[in-house]
């Protein structure tokens, strides 16, 4: 009888537990109410009541409670009305945060057309096949796993509330409270998962991490099996990517060491620079040194060997449906319209892109006497890449400067890499994504101005450095504690990216080669890859002219 009385409590408790904990809204019908309606400055209008009786403010705290009780009870009807409120707010969030993700869903043709252009014809096809692969295999690895690790603990430091805040997405498979290291729930993208507010993060975030995942077919092209190629898809799309979007965007530990350990407002990266691109660029470095360069790069006297790219007109097209993409990348990070800071965000961005492009252009053609448009289309990326981080943070000033010095750094890095490092890079994706995504990062701790961002990973909500409404601050504007954590966190994502890549390959590669046969790399990679040309025209005037 004790025993069953037992059952019988413990059963009951665990069921009023379960009803208490936040269930999935797959409808959308309870995602949005009261408690999203805030002013302008994010303050909200429901009151909650005051906890701490022994706060110094508990009895203005209390009185306006009450206050608010009494109100709410005087006008029942405008409830209701806050209620619509609250739900279309979400509603016009959940619209933009979803088509800002269509935008850099596009972006993919960007890099398909910039890569392909960039490469030698007799290897066409096998880009393209490179860059169709990576959507489909790397998603369905961030499917099975990587959304729940990036993402599957969330709620507890990082609910994005924009979009109603994911609240089903609340435990960390290992770490805890602010020590949060990999998230635990949303396998498969179901359970907690199965929620609207999940999904629109889903939606948003899947294509970031597929940019990561694009980012290595720029300097692995030409002279990787298919197998391997989809194996590291596999890897990043499961576990590179997420592990770190998780320390920094899911709740994780480095965004929030502002509270753990008074680092400023903890690692910020507003929308990848080092999250996306710095992880993809120096994965694609460990991946690049485990290939080795390309045959005949390198001639007997060790000098690097020109590969020109074989379709211009792809390069440029393909380089300006990225900054149309950008347009999601950076501004559709906030999550939100009714987050106006968009407005600075795109200026931002496109003024860094051109700034990049600029000094690209100029600076290479001041080297080797004329400009090159593919080095200005890099430097245009480099300039994307770098603003990044702190797009939201700095002024149009800064952002400009920002690209310069991008545009600086991706021309020093692409001739650093091949001629003293000797890395075979085809596309200069370690330069572009790698060294302007490490810097990107850190230049959020040099440039932030503290007009955005208050309250940032919970730091400051009510003031800081001694002033109200102080948000994400830079070395120049007051701050060097954000300046050691943004050089720190982004020189860690280097060695863990890079690092981890290498590892992971290097045993992979000493078990089987992930190199194509030196026969089927001088032919071309289309053919004996993938059993078809992209230029089928060209076998059939050999063709001709040999029965000729």
């Amino acid at each position: 009888m004790a025993l069953a009385f037992v059952l019988a409590l413990s059963g009951t408790i665990n069921i009023a537990l379960a009803q208490q904990a936040p269930q999935p809204d797959p409808a959308g019908l309870a995602t949005g109410d009261r408690t999203a309606v805030t002013d302008a400055a994010g303050n909200p209008i429901v009151v909650a009541a005051p906890t701490d009786p022994s706060a110094p403010d508990y009895a203005t705290a209390k009185k306006a409670y009450d206050d608010y009780q009494a109100a709410a009870a005087r006008e029942p009807i405008a409830l209701h009305v806050a209620d619509a409120v609250g739900h279309l707010k979400i509603a016009t969030n959940f619209s933009w945060t979803l088509l800002t993700g269509y935008l850099v869903l596009f972006m993919q043709a960007g890099f398909a057309l910039l890569t392909c252009g960039l490469v030698r014809k007799k290897n066409a096809g096998h880009l393209m096949m490179l860059n169709f692969a990576a959507y489909v295999f790397a998603f369905l690895a961030y499917w099975v796993c990587g959304f729940a690790f990036q993402y599957g603990g969330t709620a507890i430091n990082a609910a994005p509330a924009t979009i109603g805040g994911s609240p089903t997405l609340n435990h960390f498979l290992i770490g805890g409270g602010l020590h949060g290291i990999l998230g635990g729930k949303g396998f498969f993208m179901s359970g907690p998962a199965y929620d609207s507010s999940s999904m629109c993060l889903i939606l948003f975030e899947v294509v970031f991490m597929e940019t990561a995942g694009y980012i290595i077919v720029g300097a692995i092209c030409e002279r990787i099996t298919f197998w391997a190629f989809l194996l590291c898809e596999l890897f990043i799309g499961g576990l590179l990517y997420p592990v770190f979007a998780c320390w920094v965007w899911g709740g994780g530990w480095m965004s929030q060491l502002g509270l753990s350990e008074h680092w400023a407002h903890g690692y910020i990266d507003f929308a990848g620079s080092s999250v996306v691109h710095g992880v993809g660029g120096f994965a694609a470095m460990a991946l690049a040194v485990v290939l080795g360069p390309r045959l005949g790069k390198y001639g007997p006297d060790g000098k690097p060997r020109a590969f020109p790219a074989h379709n211009l007109v792809y390069v440029v097209t393909g380089t300006f449906i990225l900054l149309f993409g950008w347009m999601g990348f950076n501004p559709g990070s906030t999550l939100g319209a009714t987050d106006l800071r968009i407005s600075i965000v795109a200026v931002n961005t496109n003024l860094a892109g051109v700034a990049g492009a600029a000094v690209a252009l100029t600076l290479w053609y001041f080297m080797f006497g004329k400009p090159d448009v593919t080095m200005a289309c890099n430097g245009m990326l480099a300039g994307l890449v770098a603003i990044t981080a702190p797009c939201a943070f700095v002024s149009p000033t800064s952002a400009v400067i920002i690209g310069a010095i991008a545009g600086a750094i991706v021309c020093g890095g692409v001739l650093f890499n091949e001629r003293v490092l000797k890395i075979d890079d085809p596309c200069g994706a370690i330069s572009v994504h790698g060294y302007c995504g490490w810097f990107g990062a850190v230049c959020v701790g040099i440039f932030a101005d503290g007009t955005y961002g208050a309250g940032w990973n919970g730091v400051g909500t009510a003031s800081y450095l001694g002033k109200a409404g102080q948000g994400v601050t830079g070395l120049l504007h007051g701050d060097p504690k954000q300046f050691v954590v943004q050089l720190c966190g982004a020189t860690l994502m280097a060695v863990y990216a890079f690092g981890l890549t290498f590892v992971v390959f290097k045993i992979v590669n000493s078990i089987r080669s992930m190199r194509v046969s030196k026969e089927s790399e001088l032919a071309g990679l289309d053919v004996p890859e993938f059993g078809m040309g992209a230029y089928p025209e060209d076998a059939l005037a050999t063709f001709s002219m040999g029965a000729d």
